[in-house]
């Protein structure tokens, strides 16, 4: 309704009901939806409570913990006016009032008397918390009785206290009291509640059953706002971040037309997942003519580009703005990526097998209006062979003349004798900072031959014994083929910016260039392996206490600075272990692992921390583990930043002690 009155939005709207009637199989005309629109809004608008209205807050008191008030009316307040439920909410406030006024009189003298009287046996404690798993406002504390009743304030309210008692008549605790007034306001207070959320239910379920009739309106609108803030949404944060839309053109070797294209055109471009504006994204020109042969060290941005290239063209055959300054893409027929190999034990098939099968299926689908992306091939088998397999598939994609990346580690591919005439080699630059062969993230023209493999193992906490080893061993591989080596190489053979001659001398590398030991990968190694331990010993005393019914596996799984952990860690409980930068840890528990480390990551110090995580089952193990680990690991030497976190307890929130809002 409110798009219709603005003429701009009201065309934009017109435009947008054909997909809406594509999803949702119903055919409404413009006019008969916004008839239909004004019914409904007016039904809706005479029951639901809209934003604004001051006369159904959640109440609060002084001395009643506000999580209480929240916890018991959050769930029906606003949601209908107050006219149509008057009596109930009435009723609510009153017995609200009732419920304070008692938890005042027979609670706060004593608080005021503890406060006051020091215990020759110690000081007494004495609070109002919530006991949230009872939904219960009730009094906490001990060493209360006086050695001597001498009729002091206070003393009349703590004959009168009694043990508290939850739904089963059973004795809650040593430490919670109530009184008689107090348990009968609570009592009033509750059934007050219910009888409120059962009017509003009633309300909403009557204006469920008027609107039955217009469902399928509400379904066709439902899937309109869905479809117009998700374009919204994706423009506003384009236009933010700086993307563009492109130009779209059907490839001319297929159409005989005048606006037509014969390569895709990407102006510095860059990863969608970064932001420009935070000055932390390499901006790169991808100016596709041809197959593109990808090479470049470890680290380098090679699997970078490719989700860049293919999240680009995807999005632009979309109509949907592209992460670049400007983009000229082809409409493709088909967008084809296949990005690391992994193997299926249930199916009988290795890691190797299933690129076969999906390369395969790609090889056999690809014609010249398609966009190929193959993220290092032939990475899963013997190297002379899979370097042949590699080249055989490069010459089949080359034939067929598509657009598209090859990147590969396979260096011996430009030793065979390929017949390419669609394909260009490029790379992925590096420089020398401080004497040490640095990624510049940046494409370039050429073959890069150096992995930087050494660097690589070194910096994620290999022992150098190990990497001094393997140097000798490669300097020894390298003479015995240093003939062999020597032999021409189809295109350019420089791939580094800044670094004359590496390329030619990988044999030199190891000697030339060394850097820092990795004593963060060390400590990422120690943080795990101690976190297993300590999981693992834990759970299997919970299995042979029969506090869970099986025993799982402890598996401790790391994610990097840049990376997300997997959509399936949402909903189901685990343990995390932040490493900061400062070599400090942090230890949490969540039920939506994404969802939190985004928020640590938008605090000081964790955009580039690596964290940790381990599935277990269930909420209360997770919270026992967090506290295990808590107290466990600044024994084991590691300097942890939220110590106070494992000091937890098992009651509610209070307003009155400073030092249960502290352990919470």
């Amino acid at each position: 309704m409110l798009m219709n009155g603005n003429t701009e939005l009201s065309a934009i709207q017109n435009k947008l009901l054909e997909p809406a009637s594509v999803v949702t199989g119903l055919k409404v005309d413009a006019d008969i939806l916004i008839k239909e629109c004004r019914f409904i809004s007016k039904h809706i608008g005479e029951v639901i409570s809209l934003a604004g209205e001051s006369d159904q807050a959640i109440t609060s008191s002084e001395y009643i913990p506000k999580e209480f008030f929240n916890d018991m009316e959050s769930s029906w307040k606003g949601r209908v006016k107050r006219v149509h439920a008057e009596e109930e909410f009435a009723n609510v406030d009153v017995a609200a009032q009732a419920l304070s006024t008692a938890v005042t009189e027979d609670f706060l003298p004593i608080i005021v008397r503890v406060k006051a009287v020091m215990s020759s046996h110690g000081s007494s404690k004495g609070e109002i918390s919530y006991a949230k798993e009872h939904g219960a406002v009730w009094f906490k504390g001990r060493r209360l009785t006086p050695t001597v009743w001498a009729n002091t304030p206070g003393e009349e309210q703590i004959k009168q206290l009694k043990p508290a008692i939850d739904s089963k008549g059973r004795r809650v605790g040593e430490e919670w009291f109530t009184t008689t007034k107090v348990e009968n306001a609570l009592a009033r207070y509750h059934e007050a509640c219910d009888n409120a959320k059962c009017k509003v239910l009633e309300l909403l379920r009557g204006l469920s059953s008027e609107l039955q009739d217009k469902i399928n309106i509400l379904v066709f609108c439902s899937t309109l706002l869905i479809i117009t803030k998700a374009l919204f949404g994706h423009v506003s944060e384009g236009l933010r971040r700086g993307w563009v839309l492109p130009a779209i053109y059907p490839l001319s070797k297929d159409y005989s037309m005048e606006e037509s294209s014969s390569e895709m055109d990407l102006l510095r471009l860059f990863p969608y997942w970064l932001d420009t504006n935070q000055g932390n994204a390499i901006l790169n020109d991808v100016n596709m003519r041809s197959l593109f042969i990808l090479t470049g060290p470890n680290g380098g941005g090679k699997s970078s580009m490719l989700r860049s290239v293919c999240a680009a063209a995807l999005l632009g055959v979309c109509g949907l703005m592209v992460p670049a300054a400007s983009a000229v893409i082809p409409h493709f027929d088909s967008i084809m990526l296949h990005m690391k190999a992994y193997d299926s034990p249930a199916d009988g098939k290795s890691s190797f097998q299933i690129e076969m099968s999906e390369i395969r299926s790609l090889v056999s689908r690809a014609t010249g209006r398609s966009l190929v992306l193959i993220d290092e091939i032939c990475r899963g088998t013997e190297t002379a062979k899979g370097t042949c397999i590699a080249g055989s598939i490069i010459e089949r994609l080359d034939d067929v003349g598509c657009l598209g990346i090859v990147s590969t580690h396979l260096h011996g591919i430009f030793d065979l004798p390929l017949s390419l005439n669609n394909t260009d080699f490029k790379a992925m630059g590096a420089e020398v900072v401080n004497g040490c062969i640095q990624p510049t993230w940046r494409l370039m023209d050429g073959i890069c031959r150096e992995s930087l493999a050494f660097q690589t193992a070194r910096k994620e906490g290999m022992p150098d014994l190990i990497i001094k080893r393997a140097e000798e061993l490669y300097l020894t591989m390298s003479r015995s083929n240093k003939q062999t080596s020597s032999t021409a190489h189809h295109g350019p053979s420089v791939g580094y910016s800044n670094v004359n001659g590496l390329v030619g001398m990988p044999d030199s590398l190891g000697n030339m260039f060394e850097p820092p030991s990795g004593t963060f990968g060390l400590l990422r190694k120690d943080v795990e392996s101690i976190v297993t331990a300590i999981c693992k010993d834990k759970l299997l005393d919970l299995y042979n206490k029969r506090s869970i019914s099986e025993l799982v596996e402890v598996v401790c799984v790391t994610v990097g600075a840049r990376e997300q952990p997997p959509p399936s860690t949402v909903g189901r409980s685990s343990i995390y272990i932040i490493i900061r930068r400062d070599n400090k840890l942090y230890v949490g528990q969540t039920d939506d692992l994404v969802g939190r480390l985004g928020a640590h990551r938008s605090k000081e110090g964790m955009q580039d921390a690596t964290i940790l995580y381990i599935v277990v089952p269930g909420k209360s193990v997770a919270c026992q583990l967090e506290t295990l680990l808590i107290n466990q690991l600044p024994s084991k030497g590691f300097k942890l930043i939220n110590k106070a976190d494992g000091k937890h307890r098992n009651f509610g929130m209070s307003v009155t002690s400073g030092e249960a809002m502290a352990a919470h």
